[in-house]
């Protein structure tokens, strides 16, 4: 479990650091940032921790500013000498407030609180999992005809990489690199592809297990993959579908 420090006075991040460590030694300080510059490089470099303490007024702006130049973060626990900016905090995904001096006693209060909010994640993964694997009994579709000209062609769903959302449009991705377009949405995907080989990674994408070439961390907790046959947009498998997707390919 990894939580990132974002506090411009040393010793306030030090004391900050010693307290975690003695509450919860099983979270590991990956990060020390200190200004607003710093802590929009880091998080454009760095995997997403699980969790934030962060310092509202830094040297060169506002805690907030950081925030804003993410597509999406971790839960937050702020610690600040001012009190004025609870309301905007808690808009931002804030577990928790508190004021400086940090008090021990309010520390282990918020990080209780950090440890229920991934508890009741997990069990939402799991259940989703659980349903997931309930769909590898269902009987699933097997092939797709397509229209091509004035005649008729029929695709293996073995032999198809991966089907992609374009202009309101779904298309059948071949190995060769042909595609056609179907009469299907991805949602419908969903339901009669089987889950053991395909897998919809984000809004526009319903790709096989065997079209994976490439798998590379991304920013903000996100892979990117490298598809066969290859496309020339960037695929992304979107944050919300990691954790599944991992489980996917250790079925």
């Amino acid at each position: 479990m990894t939580a990132v420090i974002i506090e411009d006075e040393e010793f306030a991040a030090k004391r900050l650091s010693q307290l975690i460590t003695d509450l919860a030694p099983e979270i590991n300080i990956v990060g020390h940032i200190t200004s607003v510059e710093n802590g929009v490089q880091w998080f454009s470099e760095h995997k997403m921790p699980d969790l934030i303490f962060l310092d509202i007024q830094l040297n060169d702006g506002y805690g907030f500013d950081i925030l804003d130049n993410l597509e999406d973060h971790s839960p937050i626990i702020f610690t600040t000498a001012y009190n004025e900016y609870a309301i905007r905090g808690f808009k931002y995904n804030g577990l928790d407030y508190l004021l400086k001096p940090i008090v021990k006693t309010d520390l282990k209060i918020a990080l209780e609180k950090f440890h229920k909010n991934v508890t009741a994640s997990n069990k939402v993964s799991d259940t989703k999992l659980d349903d997931l694997k309930q769909l590898f009994k269902k009987e699933y579709k097997h092939r797709f005809m397509v229209k091509v000209g004035n005649q008729y062609r029929w695709f293996n769903v073995d032999d198809i990489p991966y089907f992609k959302s374009k202009e309101g449009l779904i298309y059948l991705h071949t190995k060769e690199g042909k595609s056609y377009p179907i009469e299907y949405s991805i949602d419908q995907l969903e339901h009669i592809l089987n889950p053991i080989h395909f897998f919809r990674i984000n809004r526009k994408f319903m790709i096989s297990v065997k079209a994976v070439e490439e798998i590379h961390t991304y920013f903000n907790s996100r892979l990117l993959l490298k598809l066969m046959p290859k496309q020339e947009e960037q695929v992304i498998v979107s944050r919300e579908r990691t954790t599944n997707f991992k489980h996917w390919l250790d079925m």
